[in-house]
């Protein structure tokens, strides 16, 4: 099994803590047990350098290891203790990881996950309708995803099969779901007063924890129309707290994972000649 970006995340995480075991970071209750007090600070490379590593560049992004000692990329040196252990782990790890570093695609700007909509949470939703309509055969109106699955952020550069895979790691196949309107209402009603998630097909507007208008397909909203929705598998029933299969006269789910599903929108732009970019376009607001 190949390993990923989270064993890498977690060793940032210890180059990024800076409490230690010594007596400014630890304190003494009865019976002289320690406990112990951490300082955190933000996980940007300042402390050490640490940036994410390619296939060719690991000595320069994560240091090395000298016996017991770590030499940061920054030119920090920490002697002893766990970091160079944790170092010389993630560091030997990256031939194994080499596969997983391949480049697949540029990203001419960092796209976010961001609420109620982003550049990313779109790209990904729109990308699930498209697999969805491609899969079933059927037209899709409307989409639903959820911000959690995305669960880091589009990079500026190259773009390695790592990221998209540290991207969307959860197994989810996606799934058409055929519902009427109403029930489409129901699940926009339940975001407008809890919190959106991501949607696609859509152009929603609320206020005050309620929907004030809904229109698919640049229409609005018919409660008695059928509606072709695509989602995933984690969302069906409790997933996030929606369940969007509630009342369907269809579901139908596909052996095609997320992540596939991204990748080969990253390869597909790719073999193209085009970046892999994205936009808004107001489809949810929040007055």
């Amino acid at each position: 099994m190949l390993l990923r970006k989270p064993i890498i995340l977690i060793a940032l995480a210890v180059l990024a803590v800076s409490g230690t075991a010594d007596g400014r970071n630890m304190k003494r209750q009865k019976g002289d047990r320690p406990v112990f007090i951490w300082s955190r600070s933000r996980m940007d490379g300042s402390r050490t350098g640490v940036t994410v590593p390619g296939a060719d560049n690991v000595e320069s992004a994560l240091g090395k290891v000298a016996g017991a000692v770590y030499y940061a990329p920054n030119g920090r040196t920490f002697r002893g203790g766990s970091v160079p252990d944790v170092a010389g782990c993630v560091i030997a790890a990256q031939p194994a990881m080499a596969p997983v570093k391949e480049v697949v695609g540029y990203s001419p700007r960092t796209m976010v996950n961001a609420y109620p909509e982003s550049a990313l949470s779109n790209w990904f939703i729109d990308n699930i309708m498209s697999a969805v309509e491609k899969a079933s055969g059927k037209h899709v109106d409307v989409g639903v995803g959820n911000f959690g699955g995305i669960r880091v952020d589009m990079p500026e550069g190259d773009i390695l099969k790592d990221d998209i895979m540290s991207m969307f790691p959860f197994k989810n196949n996606i799934v058409y779901v055929a519902l009427k309107g109403k029930d489409v209402r129901a699940i926009l009603d339940q975001m407008a007063a809890t919190r959106f998630q991501v949607l696609g097909g859509v152009r929603v507007v609320a206020s005050d924890g309620k929907v004030v208008s809904a229109e698919i397909g640049g229409e609005p909203l018919d409660d008695e129309k059928v509606y072709g929705v695509a989602t995933i598998t984690f969302l069906l029933d409790g997933g996030d707290d929606l369940h969007v299969s509630r009342n369907a006269l269809e579901v139908t789910e596909y052996p095609v994972e997320i992540y596939d599903v991204m990748m080969d929108a990253v390869r597909n732009d790719t073999a193209a000649g085009r970046p892999v970019e994205y936009h808004t376009d107001g489809r949810v607001q929040i007055r």
